[in-house]
């Protein structure tokens, strides 16, 4: 079991990672920055370039962002040998890959290696603009301290 979750974590990981990146690279291609784009009343399409992290927070920090995400992807894949419980194996798999996304992001989009900025693109209300990496990482930690709160892995372990 402990090799087939490496391998489920990884699919999880790569999938995330993937289609963030063709929605990305799709709305980078057709939408016009800074150009809301309706889709139903309080649901909106806006692309911006996000120098910080989930959620616009802390944009002169790059570089530290940049690192934070290579060393979550890591340690998903360090500890998914380790998950015993499917709601876990789901929960890292979302959140390495949304930290995969968005470090592919730091690494090869503009102003640099390292450096560069997360195309951001889902807005809602009147929170902040975000993107499907944010998602999956929200999603992720939400689905992880649930399955910690409720008992999951002792239900799942019976």
């Amino acid at each position: 079991m402990v090799c087939v979750n490496r391998w489920i974590v990884l699919g999880i990981v790569t999938a995330v990672a993937i289609v963030d990146q063709l929605v990305k690279s799709l709305l980078v291609a057709v939408l016009t920055p800074g150009h809301a784009y309706t889709i139903i009343p309080g649901f909106r399409l806006y692309l911006i370039r996000n120098s910080g992290a989930a959620f616009s927070m802390g944009s002169s920090a790059t570089i530290v962002f940049t690192v934070i995400q290579v060393l979550a992807v890591i340690a998903v894949l360090v500890w998914a040998p380790r998950m015993k419980a499917r709601w876990e194996t789901l929960a890292f798999g979302l959140i390495g890959g949304g930290a995969l996304g968005n470090l592919l992001d730091r690494l090869f989009r503009s102003p640099g290696f390292g450096v560069g900025h997360v195309v951001d693109f889902i807005s809602v209300g009147r929170f902040a603009i975000f993107n499907l990496a944010d998602s999956a990482i929200t999603i992720g930690v939400v689905l992880y301290i649930a399955g910690v709160l409720f008992g999951g892995r002792q239900r799942e372990a019976r």
